[in-house]
C-alpha cells in the first residue's frame, strides 16, 4: 500500500486550486462538496468558475499562483492542463508546506483524489493508486446502486441519536441496534413517512430493545471452502460478518478471515495431519465457552465442514450445553480439486458412484474394500493421503489395479498457488516424494487432467499415421 487511505478534515480550511481548464472544472466539481474555503488561481478561467465564485461557492484570483499563494492551505491541487506551469505552481506549493496532487500525475503528487460514493455523512472512498481507474469506476458504480439513496439521511438522524443508544450494553446488542435500524427498520420508515418516520422508528427500536433481557446466542458451523475466497457462499460470509468469535482451522487462508468483523475475536483451533494438534475436547469446550459467554460464534472449517470435520462432535457439545446451531455448507476439495484438472467426478458408462475416503484415518485405510475400489472405472477422491501414498499404492497393486491407472494430486486447489501432479498408480509415490508438496492436497485416483488426456490422444493419432 503505496497510498494510506484516511478522511482530512477540511471544514473551514483552505484548498488552493491553480487552473481553469477542463482540470480545474473536475475537481472543483468533487471540492464544492466539502466545506472546505476554496480559492482559484487561474488568468483565463471558464464561465462556470466564474459562476461558482460570483455564487460564493469559492473566491476567484484571476492570475497564476505565485509564492506564498498556498500557505496554510491544506490540499493544492496543480490543474493548468500544461506540464510546466503544473511544475511550477506545485514546486511553490511545497515550498508553501502544503500537501500536492498533480492532476494525471501520480509520481508528482503527495496525494490523490479516490472515486467518492457521497451519501454525506456517509462516504465511500475507493482507490487503485492509479493502476486500474476502470476498476474504481466499476466499484463506484456498484455501490451507486447498491445503497439506498436515504442512507446520508438515516445517519444524519442515527448520529443524533446515538446518546439515547449509550442505554444498551456496548457490544452485540448495540451493533444489533444500528443494523436494525440501517437495513431494515430505517429505510423501511423513511419510504413510508420520511425523516419523521425514521425518527419513529428509532424511538420505537430502542424501547424494544430495552426491554430484551439477554440475547440468544448462536453457533455457526461453516464451510470456508477450498481456499479462494470467491468461492465462499453469501451465507457464509454473512456469517462472518455478524461473528463475534471466530475458530478456525489452520487451514483457511488469510483471505478468507480477512471477511470476519475487524471487531471479531479470531482463533485459530489448528489441527496438524500426523503432528501436533488442539485436542478435539479443546475446540469443544472453546466453542461452548465463548457461545455461553454471549458470543455468536462461528466455527470455520476448511472446505465443507459435513466432509471430514469432526462436525457430528461439535453439535454434540453444543447440544449438551443448550445452545442453537447451524449448518452453513461449503465447496468441499473434491469439488475445486476436480474442477482444477478440467474433469467430473462421476460419468456416465464410466462411474456412477465416488468414494471418498482419508488418508489420516490409517485404521479406516485397513478395513477398505481395495478389491472393489481395485475395479476398472472405479473413481475415488482422498483426502490428506501425502503421507499415506506408498499404502494406498501397495494396497491397490495388490488388489489387482492396473499399474496405469491415472492418479492426480493437486495441491492448494483452487488457490494462486495450486500444483498439479498428473501420474500413475505405479509411480504415485516416488512421484510425490519428488514433487515435495507441501500444502494441503488431495488426491484423485482414476483421474488425469483434460489436458493430458488430450496430450496423449494427440501423441496416439501421430503414431499411428505415422
Amino acid at each position: 500500500m503505496k497510498h494510506f487511505p484516511i478522511f482530512l478534515a477540511v471544514e473551514g480550511r483552505r484548498i488552493v486550486l491553480s487552473g481553469g481548464g477542463d482540470a480545474a472544472l473536475a475537481k472543483l466539481r468533487l471540492l464544492m462538496k466539502t466545506e472546505g474555503r476554496i480559492t482559484v488561481f487561474a488568468a483565463d478561467p471558464v464561465p462556470e468558475i466564474e459562476g461558482w465564485a460570483d455564487q460564493g461557492k469559492l473566491r476567484l484570483v484571476r492570475r497564476a499562483a505565485e509564492p506564498g499563494d498556498a500557505l496554510c492551505a491544506a490540499l493544492f491541487y496543480a490543474a493548468n492542463d500544461d506540464d510546466a506551469e503544473d511544475a511550477r505552481v506545485a514546486a511553490l506549493a511545497r515550498a508553501d508546506g502544503a500537501l500536492v496532487n498533480w492532476v494525471d500525475n501520480l509520481g508528482e503528487s503527495e496525494f490523490i483524489t479516490p472515486a467518492i460514493v457521497d451519501r454525506d455523512p456517509v462516504t465511500v472512498a475507493i482507490g487503485t493508486e492509479g493502476a486500474a481507474p476502470v476498476v474504481a469506476r466499476k466499484i463506484k458504480k456498484d455501490l451507486e446502486e447498491s445503497l439506498p439513496s436515504a442512507l446520508g439521511l438515516l445517519a444524519r438522524i442515527g448520529k443524533a441519536f446515538r446518546p439515547m443508544v449509550e442505554a444498551l450494553p456496548m457490544g452485540r446488542k448495540r451493533r444489533d441496534f444500528w443494523s436494525e435500524y440501517y437495513f431494515d427498520k430505517g429505510p423501511r420508515a423513511v419510504a413510508e413517512n420520511g425523516a419523521d418516520g425514521a425518527q419513529e422508528a428509532l424511538d420505537g427500536l430502542l424501547a424494544s430493545y430495552k426491554a430484551k433481557n439477554g440475547r440468544d446466542t448462536h453457533v455457526s458451523f461453516v464451510g470456508a471452502g477450498p481456499g479462494d475466497p470467491e468461492l465462499l457462499t453469501l451465507k457464509a460470509r454473512n456469517a462472518l460478518h455478524e461473528a463475534d468469535v471466530v475458530i478456525h482451522d489452520r487451514l483457511v487462508p488469510a483471505g478468507v478471515l480477512e471477511l470476519a468483523r475487524r471487531e471479531a475475536t479470531i482463533i485459530e483451533a489448528g489441527k496438524t495431519g500426523f503432528g501436533p494438534s488442539m485436542t478435539q475436547e479443546d475446540i469443544n469446550a472453546l466453542i461452548v465457552r465463548h457461545a455461553t459467554d454471549g458470543a455468536q460464534v462461528v466455527r470455520l472449517k476448511s472446505g465443507d465442514p459435513t466432509v471430514y470435520g469432526r462436525l457430528d462432535e461439535e453439535i454434540e457439545a453444543c447440544d449438551g450445553a443448550g445452545l442453537r446451531w447451524s449448518i452453513v455448507p461449503g465447496i468441499t476439495a473434491a469439488s475445486a480439486a476436480v474442477a482444477g484438472i478440467g474433469q467430473s467426478l462421476t460419468k456416465r458408462d464410466r462411474n456412477s458412484s465416488l468414494r471418498i475416503l482419508t488418508g489420516h484415518d490409517m485404521k479406516g485405510f485397513a478395513e477398505h474394500d481395495w478389491r472393489a475400489l481395485a475395479r476398472p472405472g472405479e473413481i475415488a477422491a482422498i483426502y490428506m493421503g501425502k503421507k499415506s501414498a506408498r499404502f494406498i499404492q501397495g494396497r491397490m497393486l495388490m488388489h489387482g489395479a492396473d499399474p496405469e491407472t491415472p492418479v492426480t494430486v493437486i495441491e492448494n486447489a483452487s488457490r494462486a498457488d495450486q500444483r498439479i501432479l498428473s501420474t500413475r498408480l505405479s509411480q504415485l509415490e516416488p512421484a510425490l516424494r519428488d514433487a515435495a508438496m507441501t500444502g494441503p492436497a488431495l488426491m484423485l485416483y482414476g483421474l488425469a487432467p483434460r489436458a493430458a488426456l488430450a496430450a496423449i490422444d494427440d501423441t496416439a493419432l501421430q503414431e499411428a499415421v505415422q
